[in-house]
Protein backbone atom coordinates (compact mmCIF):
# COMPACT_ATOMS: atom_id res chain seq x y z
CA UNK A 1 0.00 0.00 0.00
CA UNK A 2 1.17 3.28 -0.55
CA UNK A 3 2.26 5.86 2.55
CA UNK A 4 -0.40 7.61 4.08
CA UNK A 5 -0.15 11.37 3.30
CA UNK A 6 -2.03 13.99 5.17
CA UNK A 7 -4.15 16.50 2.75
CA UNK A 8 -1.48 19.24 3.10
CA UNK A 9 1.18 16.86 1.89
CA UNK A 10 -1.39 15.95 -1.26
CA UNK A 11 -2.03 19.68 -2.26
CA UNK A 12 0.03 21.30 -5.50
CA UNK A 13 2.87 23.01 -3.98
CA UNK A 14 1.89 26.77 -4.30
CA UNK A 15 -1.05 25.65 -2.35
CA UNK A 16 0.75 24.45 0.89
CA UNK A 17 0.26 26.60 3.82
CA UNK A 18 3.56 28.03 5.04
CA UNK A 19 5.75 25.88 7.60
CA UNK A 20 7.37 26.85 11.22
CA UNK A 21 10.94 27.35 10.74
CA UNK A 22 11.37 28.85 14.30
CA UNK A 23 8.84 30.01 16.35
CA UNK A 24 8.32 33.67 14.77
CA UNK A 25 9.60 32.45 11.26
CA UNK A 26 7.87 30.46 8.85
CA UNK A 27 8.50 29.81 5.12
CA UNK A 28 6.29 29.39 2.28
CA UNK A 29 6.63 26.90 -0.66
CA UNK A 30 8.84 27.60 -3.59
CA UNK A 31 7.07 30.12 -5.80
CA UNK A 32 7.17 29.79 -10.07
CA UNK A 33 7.33 33.65 -10.08
CA UNK A 34 10.47 33.76 -8.73
CA UNK A 35 12.04 30.70 -10.18
CA UNK A 36 11.82 28.23 -7.51
CA UNK A 37 12.32 31.21 -4.43
CA UNK A 38 11.55 30.79 -0.78
CA UNK A 39 10.00 33.15 0.82
CA UNK A 40 9.53 33.63 4.81
CA UNK A 41 7.07 35.88 7.23
CA UNK A 42 8.99 37.38 10.44
CA UNK A 43 6.72 38.07 12.88
CA UNK A 44 7.22 41.38 15.09
CA UNK A 45 5.30 43.47 17.38
CA UNK A 46 6.29 46.58 15.76
CA UNK A 47 4.76 44.67 12.39
CA UNK A 48 5.65 41.39 10.56
CA UNK A 49 8.21 41.20 7.92
CA UNK A 50 7.93 39.84 4.52
CA UNK A 51 10.85 38.59 2.97
CA UNK A 52 10.72 37.99 -0.86
CA UNK A 53 7.05 37.07 -2.53
CA UNK A 54 5.58 34.10 -1.61
CA UNK A 55 3.02 32.92 -4.96
CA UNK A 56 0.15 35.06 -4.41
CA UNK A 57 -2.76 32.54 -3.76
CA UNK A 58 -6.36 32.75 -1.34
CA UNK A 59 -4.02 30.32 1.11
CA UNK A 60 -0.77 32.35 1.39
CA UNK A 61 -3.15 35.97 1.67
CA UNK A 62 -5.36 34.10 4.20
CA UNK A 63 -2.05 32.94 6.32
CA UNK A 64 -0.90 36.70 6.33
CA UNK A 65 -3.75 38.08 7.43
CA UNK A 66 -4.67 35.84 10.52
CA UNK A 67 -0.94 36.41 11.43
CA UNK A 68 -1.55 40.07 11.64
CA UNK A 69 -0.65 41.33 7.74
CA UNK A 70 1.94 42.24 6.86
CA UNK A 71 4.40 45.40 7.52
CA UNK A 72 6.94 45.44 4.79
CA UNK A 73 8.01 43.57 2.31
CA UNK A 74 11.77 43.24 1.80
CA UNK A 75 13.09 42.10 -1.73
CA UNK A 76 16.78 40.04 -1.20
CA UNK A 77 17.43 41.04 -4.67
CA UNK A 78 15.47 41.35 -8.25
CA UNK A 79 14.31 37.56 -8.83
CA UNK A 80 12.55 37.98 -5.94
CA UNK A 81 10.14 40.34 -6.90
CA UNK A 82 7.22 38.27 -8.17
CA UNK A 83 3.94 39.81 -8.00
CA UNK A 84 5.11 42.54 -5.83
CA UNK A 85 2.78 45.30 -6.67
CA UNK A 86 -0.26 42.58 -5.81
CA UNK A 87 1.19 41.95 -2.10
CA UNK A 88 1.74 45.46 -1.47
CA UNK A 89 -2.36 46.30 -2.89
CA UNK A 90 -3.57 43.64 -1.03
CA UNK A 91 -1.32 44.31 2.59
CA UNK A 92 -0.50 47.85 2.22
CA UNK A 93 2.52 47.29 2.75
CA UNK A 94 5.80 49.46 2.23
CA UNK A 95 8.32 47.50 -0.20
CA UNK A 96 12.12 47.59 0.94
CA UNK A 97 14.82 47.31 -1.69
CA UNK A 98 18.43 48.03 -2.35
CA UNK A 99 18.70 51.15 -3.73
CA UNK A 100 20.28 50.06 -7.48
CA UNK A 101 17.24 47.79 -8.23
CA UNK A 102 14.46 50.06 -6.58
CA UNK A 103 13.90 51.25 -10.66
CA UNK A 104 11.94 47.73 -11.06
CA UNK A 105 9.30 48.65 -8.84
CA UNK A 106 7.90 51.59 -11.06
CA UNK A 107 4.24 53.03 -9.56
CA UNK A 108 5.07 51.23 -6.50
CA UNK A 109 5.77 52.79 -2.70
CA UNK A 110 9.10 51.44 -2.39
CA UNK A 111 11.83 52.70 -0.06
CA UNK A 112 15.41 51.87 -1.14
CA UNK A 113 18.42 51.19 1.39
CA UNK A 114 22.51 51.82 0.15
CA UNK A 115 24.34 49.76 2.61
CA UNK A 116 22.47 49.16 5.81
CA UNK A 117 19.57 49.48 7.17
CA UNK A 118 17.44 49.02 10.75
CA UNK A 119 14.17 47.25 9.84
CA UNK A 120 12.87 46.37 13.58
CA UNK A 121 14.53 46.14 17.26
CA UNK A 122 15.76 42.55 15.84
CA UNK A 123 16.11 42.69 12.34
CA UNK A 124 18.57 44.82 9.75
CA UNK A 125 19.27 44.92 6.38
CA UNK A 126 22.93 43.89 4.59
CA UNK A 127 23.67 45.38 1.21
CA UNK A 128 25.41 42.07 -0.28
CA UNK A 129 25.83 42.49 -3.90
CA UNK A 130 27.16 39.97 -6.19
CA UNK A 131 24.42 37.60 -7.17
CA UNK A 132 22.74 41.22 -8.49
CA UNK A 133 23.69 44.15 -8.04
CA UNK A 134 21.67 45.09 -5.00
CA UNK A 135 21.62 41.35 -3.69
CA UNK A 136 20.97 41.77 0.42
CA UNK A 137 20.23 39.46 3.29
CA UNK A 138 18.44 40.50 5.99
CA UNK A 139 19.57 38.99 10.03
CA UNK A 140 17.05 38.62 13.05
CA UNK A 141 19.30 38.43 16.14
CA UNK A 142 16.52 36.00 17.79
CA UNK A 143 17.42 32.71 17.89
CA UNK A 144 20.86 33.27 18.16
CA UNK A 145 21.25 34.85 14.74
CA UNK A 146 19.37 34.24 11.56
CA UNK A 147 20.61 35.12 8.11
CA UNK A 148 17.70 34.85 5.57
CA UNK A 149 20.56 35.44 2.47
CA UNK A 150 18.05 35.44 -0.40
CA UNK A 151 20.50 34.06 -3.77
CA UNK A 152 23.70 35.06 -1.85
CA UNK A 153 24.31 31.70 -0.13
CA UNK A 154 22.55 29.04 -1.03
CA UNK A 155 22.69 25.11 -0.04
CA UNK A 156 24.59 23.11 -2.31
CA UNK A 157 23.44 19.25 -2.55
CA UNK A 158 25.11 18.37 0.81
CA UNK A 159 22.70 20.93 2.26
CA UNK A 160 26.02 23.45 3.08
CA UNK A 161 26.09 27.34 2.50
CA UNK A 162 28.03 28.38 -0.28
CA UNK A 163 27.75 31.04 -3.39
CA UNK A 164 26.35 29.82 -6.36
CA UNK A 165 27.98 30.71 -9.51
CA UNK A 166 25.37 30.62 -12.11
CA UNK A 167 24.62 32.18 -15.45
CA UNK A 168 22.71 35.39 -13.82
CA UNK A 169 26.02 36.15 -11.59
CA UNK A 170 26.19 40.17 -11.94
CA UNK A 171 29.96 39.98 -10.27
CA UNK A 172 31.24 36.86 -8.72
CA UNK A 173 34.16 38.19 -7.15
CA UNK A 174 32.17 40.97 -5.37
CA UNK A 175 29.95 37.92 -4.12
CA UNK A 176 33.16 35.97 -2.62
CA UNK A 177 33.80 39.85 -0.65
CA UNK A 178 30.67 39.65 0.74
CA UNK A 179 30.56 36.15 1.87
CA UNK A 180 34.00 37.24 3.65
CA UNK A 181 32.28 40.44 5.22
CA UNK A 182 29.60 38.44 6.91
CA UNK A 183 32.43 36.04 8.38
CA UNK A 184 34.21 38.63 9.60
CA UNK A 185 30.78 40.35 10.57
CA UNK A 186 29.56 37.72 12.86
CA UNK A 187 30.82 34.78 15.73
CA UNK A 188 29.55 31.11 16.36
CA UNK A 189 26.93 33.53 18.69
CA UNK A 190 25.78 35.58 16.61
CA UNK A 191 25.14 33.44 13.51
CA UNK A 192 23.04 30.25 14.46
CA UNK A 193 21.24 29.80 11.30
CA UNK A 194 20.66 30.54 7.27
CA UNK A 195 17.28 30.48 5.77
CA UNK A 196 18.01 30.49 2.09
CA UNK A 197 16.14 31.89 -0.65
CA UNK A 198 15.84 29.29 -2.72
CA UNK A 199 17.74 25.48 -3.52
CA UNK A 200 15.91 24.65 0.00
CA UNK A 201 14.50 21.01 -1.05
CA UNK A 202 18.27 19.74 -0.70
CA UNK A 203 17.59 20.38 3.22
CA UNK A 204 15.83 17.57 3.07
CA UNK A 205 13.59 18.72 5.45
CA UNK A 206 14.87 21.31 7.69
CA UNK A 207 13.53 24.61 7.98
CA UNK A 208 16.78 25.89 7.91
CA UNK A 209 20.92 25.65 7.82
CA UNK A 210 22.03 25.33 11.47
CA UNK A 211 25.23 26.19 12.90
CA UNK A 212 25.79 28.48 10.06
CA UNK A 213 29.04 30.24 11.23
CA UNK A 214 30.60 27.41 11.62
CA UNK A 215 30.05 25.94 8.35
CA UNK A 216 31.04 29.52 6.61
CA UNK A 217 34.49 29.76 7.57
CA UNK A 218 35.10 25.98 6.38
CA UNK A 219 34.31 27.73 3.22
CA UNK A 220 37.46 27.89 0.90
CA UNK A 221 36.73 31.71 -0.55
CA UNK A 222 39.91 31.67 -2.52
CA UNK A 223 38.93 28.33 -4.39
CA UNK A 224 35.80 29.29 -4.70
CA UNK A 225 37.34 32.68 -6.50
CA UNK A 226 39.55 31.38 -8.74
CA UNK A 227 36.64 28.67 -10.37
CA UNK A 228 35.06 31.12 -12.05
CA UNK A 229 35.82 33.87 -14.38
CA UNK A 230 36.39 36.96 -12.64
CA UNK A 231 33.55 38.99 -13.43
Amino acid sequence: MPPHSSPSNRLPAALKPPRPVLDTIFAFAPNRDTLGGTAYLILENTGNLLIDCPAWNETNEQFLRDKGGVSLLFLTHRGGIGKARDIQEAMGCNILIQEQEAYLLPGLNVTSFQYELTLSPNCSAIWTPGHSPGSSCVYDSRFGGVLFSGRHLLPNQQGEPVPLYTSKTFHWRRQIHCVKSLIERFTPETLNYICPGSNTGTLRGKGAINQAYHRLVQLNLEALLTSQPLL
